[in-house]
């Protein structure tokens, strides 16, 4: 592409779990970073600074020295090879790459984990002990005509869900936003956000955040609150808006629930069901950027379970608590890690003094570079190389097209050959 060029319109941003295609990169020259252009978004401004309009030319670290790719990559297979309990974490990268990191892990037992896997848990076990009623942001778009944000507005994680979610748009003549539990500073932007045909509406937290929708779920349901209890008529008011709605969606951020968030988003999903015997209502939380929402999708269905899980000895096992990747190595349960970051140049592993083998962003080198290491930079989907990721509602996998390629591997075929060569190592 020439200088100055910009990438076609068609591109997606792999960069936040909205996956929004309606932007475009505007690529210079040399050194010069890559530029957001046909929409303002600061996850994506950002994530782009961290790329040059010249591409990244290949490199590899064994113990902080260059090698070959070659040479990475045999160490590297020695390495798992020898690891008795290997943890392979933060998994961001695409289809193609969780596709053959899968194989891998089964070849060599290691534990799955994506980061932030603990925000990923709160919805994955609420799924699993209760079920779950989920939208799609099309269909918020189109139809809700009541949002409700729950424990502050997800913007760090998308900045751009006011406008992904159509608010302010006129597909809905009229539309009411609630937020329950503000952050600092969401009620300015939340204000922001009201004009024609959108009111906005705040409501402090009734005690802690899950004695609020416990609260608010005995409101919906018409059961009497706590002995004692005082009921505040912003939660009382906000009950009757859900049953009378049309079209109700209950939303946020996962990685803004407390420790034990599963029983918050349990909750609130009782709440979703008790308003689906007369009306129509659901759930959309935003959460899985940088390839979190497809590893799970990806490991789900080759396997059968999710994340934080591990094909061993005793076959397919599935530990949502025990297998969180920060308390084995807080624990030494692990004596090896795998650590894939191919969106983010700030997902530097976490601080451990194991044999590290690290698949990243070029610009964590810096921040993987130690003895013990193995640094393999690896190609960006969306950046310089093609490929897929499942948006934050799940049901939508999105075209990822180069803004512009590079020579660098990609995840997929490092891991294919590390695949290839881990038999002859592993008998040897």
């Amino acid at each position: 592409m020439s200088a100055s060029a910009t990438a076609a319109s068609a591109w997606t941003c792999p960069f936040c779990p909205l996956a929004c295609d309606h932007a475009g990169v505007r690529v210079g020259a040399g050194a010069e970073p890559l530029q957001l252009t046909g929409a303002e978004c600061a996850r994506a401004r950002d994530a782009l600074a961290g790329f040059t309009s010249a591409a990244a030319l290949p490199t590899a670290e064994i113990d902080g020295r260059c090698v070959t790719l070659d040479a990475a990559i045999d160490a590297a297979v020695q390495r798992l090879a020898a690891s008795r309990q290997p943890l392979f974490a933060g998994l961001g990268t695409d289809v193609a790459g969780l596709r053959a990191l899968y194989p891998l892990a089964c070849a060599t037992g290691a534990i799955c984990d994506a980061a932030p896997g603990d925000a990923l848990m709160h919805g994955l076990r609420a799924l699993q002990d209760r079920g779950q009623f989920t939208t799609t942001l099309a269909e918020v778009r189109t139809r809700a005509d009541l949002i409700v944000f729950v424990g502050g507005l997800p913007l760090p994680a998308a900045p751009l869900i006011r406008e992904r979610m159509g608010i302010g748009d006129a597909q809905v003549p009229q539309r009411h936003v609630v937020l329950l539990g503000p952050k600092p500073s969401d009620e300015a932007v939340l204000q922001g956000w009201a004009g024609p045909g959108v009111t906005v509406e705040v409501l402090p937290l009734h005690g802690d955040l899950f004695d609020t929708v416990s609260l608010l779920d005995a409101l919906v349901a018409g059961r009497p609150a706590m002995a004692g209890a005082s009921v505040p008529d912003g939660l009382r008011s906000l009950a009757q808006r859900l049953r009378a709605a049309r079209y109700a969606v209950i939303s946020g951020s996962t990685a803004k629930l407390p420790e034990q968030g599963a029983l918050i988003v349990e909750t609130l999903y009782r709440t979703i069901n008790e308003l689906n015997r007369s009306t129509r209502a659901a759930a959309l939380w935003i959460g899985g950027g940088n390839g979190v929402a497809t590893a799970n999708q990806v490991f789900a269905w080759l396997s059968g379970v999710p994340l934080r899980s591990r094909a061993g000895p005793r076959g397919l096992e599935h530990e949502p608590l025990r297998y969180g990747s920060l308390r084995l190595i807080a624990q030494g349960a692990v004596d090896a890690l795998l650590w894939v970051a191919s969106f983010d140049a700030e997902a530097a592993p976490p601080d451990n003094s194991l044999p590290m083998i690290a698949l990243g962003h070029p610009a964590l080198a810096d921040r993987c570079r130690r003895d013990g290491s193995i640094f393999i930079a690896v190609s960006t989907p969306g950046i310089g190389s093609t490929g897929h990721v499942f948006r934050t509602d799940g049901t939508v996998l999105m075209p990822l097209r180069a803004a512009r390629p590079d020579a660098l591997p990609t995840v997929a075929a490092v891991a294919q050959r590390m695949l290839a060569a881990l038999p002859a190592r592993s008998a040897a």
